[in-house]
């Protein structure tokens, strides 16, 4: 036997439990992994989305200030009529 099972008959029990804690761990941690990279993907895709929505909202404004500028002018040359 080796000399850590000959000072503690139970060390190999000691050892399995250990062994046990260590898999779960790495089970949890690769599972919270998976959630994060996923949640990563999601939020990626949000701000995709939401660049998107704000290049048209820009877009649209710039249609709105031209046609207001051109109501502007016709208002003014009515004015100066």
């Amino acid at each position: 036997m080796s000399p850590l099972l000959d000072q503690d008959p139970d060390a190999l029990g000691s050892l399995e439990e250990r062994i046990q804690q260590a898999v779960q761990l790495v089970v949890r941690l690769r599972q919270e992994r998976d959630a994060a990279l996923e949640q990563a993907a999601l939020a990626k895709a949000e701000t995709a989305r939401m660049a998107g929505e704000a290049r048209t909202l820009q877009a649209e404004r710039k249609q709105v200030r031209a046609r207001i500028e051109k109501l502007l002018g016709q208002i003014d040359q009515l004015s100066g009529s």
